[in-house]
């Protein structure tokens, strides 16, 4: 019976000092500049879902930069070898794919191709997505299923195709581009939210299990971003905040990225909102 009281007493304590302790990391974190805090990627291999235009173009040159190998993925394959193109002016390395995310063979089929011809994927941004742009009723049963294929179906196919590998060395990356549209609803947006909220869900568990099975080595970060100007969205009314500017969104998601955030919201006033809701 003492020893059981000892247990949960100790338990308490480990909590509270668990507590205590990230309290004043994260105290301390936000005086350290964020660029004292990025980490090397120079030697890992990103792969970029949607690379070939917007926000996935202006990740995969900013990874270039910085040394890493980049493979594109794209339905658009002209757009993919765009981006090829300057990347490969910055005196970078990249691989171009056509694939259809939407279809879990053609996501299978590319994965194993990439991991012959290019190697292990250790970074993983699940970018590609699409919007109807329409009110629930006119959104035909097509659009919706077509909407959770790309936004968030294929985010648990790309991660069942590439995960065990960063299982195997205990290294790693995921990126999940959601939106803030996946953390409150917006109408004329029900499939694009409902979509975007599996995303974050499917981010959050998969982020939880991979730590309770103790692989400490492999990050994940999901972005959650205002309407972005690349038009996407085009026609669409943003309010008083306007559209933020898509090369501001991608030096966002790097810094995210190369500090290991785990959730990053932009712009940040929107921090606020979301705990408010909570």
């Amino acid at each position: 019976m003492m020893a059981d009281v000892v247990a949960a007493v100790l338990k308490v304590l480990t909590t509270i000092g668990l507590i205590l302790y990230y309290w004043l990391e994260a105290i301390f974190l936000t005086f350290v500049p964020k660029r004292l805090r990025y980490k090397d990627i120079s030697k890992e291999t990103v792969l970029i879902t949607g690379g070939g235009s917007g926000i996935g173009r202006l990740l995969a040159l900013r990874f270039a930069k910085l040394g890493t190998r980049v493979v594109l993925w794209d339905i658009n394959r002209e757009g993919c070898e765009e981006t090829e193109r300057q990347v490969r002016e910055l005196g970078g390395q990249a691989y171009v794919y056509d694939c259809d995310v939407s279809d879990c063979n053609s996501i299978n089929k590319r994965a194993a191709q990439v991991k012959q011809e290019v190697g292990s994927i250790t970074i993983l941004v699940n970018n590609a997505g699409i919007v109807t742009g329409k009110r629930f009723l006119d959104c035909s049963e097509k659009e919706i299923v077509k909407t959770f294929e790309v936004n968030a179906l294929s985010h648990f196919w790309m991660c069942k195709a590439f995960i065990p590998d960063m299982i195997a060395k205990n290294h790693g990356h995921l990126v999940s581009i959601a939106s803030l549209a996946g953390l409150g609803g917006v109408v004329g947006l029900t499939d694009y939210c409902a979509s975007k909220f599996a995303a974050v869900g499917f981010d959050e568990t998969l982020r939880l299990e991979i730590k309770a099975e103790g692989y400490d080595g492999i990050k994940s970060t999901v972005v959650c971003p205002f309407f972005t100007n690349t038009g996407m969205f085009a026609g669409a009314t943003p309010g008083i905040f306007g559209f933020l500017k898509p090369e501001f969104v991608a030096d966002e998601i790097m810094s995210a990225v190369l500090t290991n955030q785990e959730m990053l919201i932009i712009p940040k006033l929107f921090y606020v909102m979301y705990m408010l809701k909570s």
